[in-house]
């Protein structure tokens, strides 16, 4: 399993910007600009919370079972993989989303003027914020779950 990139979760947040500051500025010159849900920024909270659960449970698991405390309860390495799983494919998407909603945010800056598109860009902020609070827990998930690398282990041996 490759490791996460920022230079790749950045692109696709620059690139769906982009996208949807081009669609929020076509869609406003027809009258219908599509609304931020105020669950957007809601819904990327409990998934950053839910990933940094996660990795908070199973570092203080890998934690107990290294100091071989009683009755310590291990990883199972399929369980850490599929949360690692997880935290990446909710990083990519995350990126995509908060990408959308900065692009029409920094359209909305443009009007702040008018109070329901101020709420607007205020909602699109606050789902960025959080998408970038997903990334940072899926990230940390990712080191948490990460094994030690095994070159060390190949030199000792080649050496005795």
């Amino acid at each position: 399993m490759r490791q996460l990139r920022l230079g790749v979760l950045a692109g696709i947040f620059v690139a769906a910007g982009v996208l949807s500051w081009g669609g929020a500025r076509l869609w406003d010159s027809l009258d219908t600009l599509p609304s931020v849900p105020l669950a957007a920024p809601v819904v990327l909270a409990v998934i950053a919370v839910i990933l940094l659960a996660t990795a908070l449970s199973i570092r203080s698991r890998l934690r107990a079972q290294r100091e071989r405390r009683p009755g310590a309860k291990g990883v199972e390495p399929l369980m850490a993989a599929r949360a690692v799983v997880f935290g990446q494919a909710s990083a990519l998407v995350v990126s995509l989303v908060a990408g959308l909603y900065g692009g029409v945010g920094v359209f909305l800056l443009g009007s702040l003027d008018v109070p329901a598109r101020r709420d607007q860009a205020i909602y699109a902020g606050f789902a960025v914020l959080a998408g970038i609070g997903v990334i940072a827990a899926a990230l940390f998930l990712e080191r948490v779950c990460k094994l030690p690398d095994d070159k060390d282990d190949d030199k000792s041996a080649a050496s005795a």
